[in-house]
């Protein structure tokens, strides 16, 4: 049965860097597609008025939209409102209520700093802004920690059904990552020996050439762990693993993700090295002799029956060799067979970005025909398309679509904290590394025995 549409979008810290950077061309997209004629009320406490408002969405599209598209952009303003107030003032919200008039069925995005989710709720609540039909709508870090996601989500199922509760993961609206379920269950080729029985290892590399970009404050509090593992990699590591539903509701996709993060043992301290480049406790907003980490290696497990014994090894960083997400899956090795050399292990490679590739490493004959045999990779490059959806665009349209399937459900969230939880409070020390290298040496402790797949990215193509 379809869901009802939203008849508002609410979206709180309207004058907020992630809405400068991806939330005002995301919704300009949104109307140039036609998934957007409700009305849209900004929410923010910047001394601001709605033509200030209205002149920052404006600048926004030029510097990160591709530039305001003249009809797109006057449809989109004349939906815009604002109300400019303290997320503790209970006027605010009181002037919200007003300004949504007679819509039913609102979705109140919270592009805010976590620690306000909660008393945000608790004031729509008390405003009657949490109606029945009411979405609301969560950017992550969706907690710190186990203790803290219960506590959070208590507050949210106070207020709203988890039908009605939409925690964003935008990595899961980019295509590469959405369409890896997609690649995996209509491929004949893949589907049978993507399992324990041809793959021998399977790596997951989210690499990044710059450093915290000015957000020391927010990344102090953060670390890798938080900020990219816990649910990012998560969610690829799901995408990859999962059993095919058995429909393709959301809530049937859903259950086979957290089929995957239950049969996870927690990391233990020996599985995971934790990393700072040099030149971090410099940065602004940074605590003096702060441990937070800026690169974690890990290897965990997936205790079932599909993947029982297959090693799964995750990396990611900051201040790296080059900007690359990447998946690298080793089969296992053939017996010998042509002379006595060892073959090279054939692989699946799939790039989320800069580019979006699939390719399969094989064995082919050498140019002199020993039968030593030489590598060879068969590759699949994808363009983007020009009318593709943004990873924002995706997630909010499905949001106020009333489509889960994206979204992190309860029962996800606390089991992805379970597994990270143990190692998170152990203490484990930062080693220290040089920016522009693969992180310290302590890592390959934790790596595959052949060591870590580095990805190879042009340095302009990286950008």
């Amino acid at each position: 049965m379809s869901e009802p549409k939203s008849d508002a979008l609410v979206f709180f810290g309207a004058t907020g860097d992630l809405a400068y950077k991806k939330i005002f061309p995301a919704l300009q997209a949104m109307v140039k597609r036609g998934t957007l004629n409700v009305p849209v009320i900004g929410v923010a406490k910047a001394n601001w008025n709605l033509d200030q408002l209205k002149a920052r969405a404006r600048d926004s599209l030029e510097k990160h939209g591709g530039g305001a598209d003249p009809q797109a952009f006057g449809k989109l303003a004349a939906l815009l409102s604002y109300v400019d107030g303290d997320y503790a003032d209970a006027a605010t919200f009181r002037q919200l209520r007003q300004l949504l008039g007679s819509a039913q069925r609102p979705a109140h995005y919270l592009a805010i700093p976590p620690v306000l989710f909660g008393s945000v709720v608790q004031q729509l609540e008390k405003a009657e802004c949490t109606a029945s039909g009411t979405r609301v709508v969560i950017e992550k870090p969706f907690g710190r920690d186990l203790e803290s996601a219960r506590n959070l989500n208590k507050i949210l199922l106070g207020a709203f059904d988890e039908d009605h509760i939409f925690r964003i993961d935008h990595y899961l609206g980019k295509r590469p990552v959405h369409n890896m379920t997609f690649f995996r269950f209509t491929n004949t080729l893949l589907e049978p020996c993507w399992n324990r029985h041809y793959v021998d290892s399977v790596q997951i590399t989210m690499a990044e050439d710059f450093g915290i970009q000015g957000r020391g404050a927010f990344y102090d509090q953060t670390g890798t762990v938080r900020d990219v593992v816990q649910n990012h990699l998560f969610q690829v590591l799901a995408n990859l693993t999962m059993e095919p539903p058995v429909r393709t509701d959301s809530e049937s996709v859903r259950d086979e993700k957290v089929k995957v993060l239950r049969a996870i043992p927690e990391i233990k301290a020996a599985d995971l090295v934790r990393g700072q480049f040099r030149g971090y406790l410099e940065e602004q907003g940074v605590a003096a002799g702060s441990t937070v980490e800026t690169f974690v290696a890990l290897r965990l497990a997936i205790d079932n029956w599909r993947w029982q014994g297959v090693p799964f090894f995750i990396r990611a960083g900051k201040s790296l060799p080059v900007t690359c997400t990447e998946v690298i899956a080793y089969l296992l090795r053939p017996p010998l067979l042509f002379g006595s050399s060892q073959p090279h292990r054939d692989y699946l490679r799939l790039r989320i970005s800069p580019t979006n590739d699939a390719a399969i490493g094989v064995n082919v004959m050498d140019e002199a025909e020993t039968g030593v045999g030489q590598a060879a990779e068969l590759l699949a490059l994808r363009t983007p398309g020009l009318n593709e959806r943004d990873a924002y665009e995706r997630v909010l349209t499905d949001a106020m679509m009333g489509d889960r399937t994206l979204f992190a459900r309860e029962d996800y969230v606390e089991e992805a904290w379970r597994i990270v939880d143990p190692v998170l409070k152990a203490g484990t020390p930062a080693y220290p590394y040089a920016p522009g290298t693969w992180g310290p040496k302590e890592a390959e402790a934790v790596g595959p025995p052949e060591g870590w797949h580095n990805p190879l990215v042009a340095k302009e193509a990286s950008r």
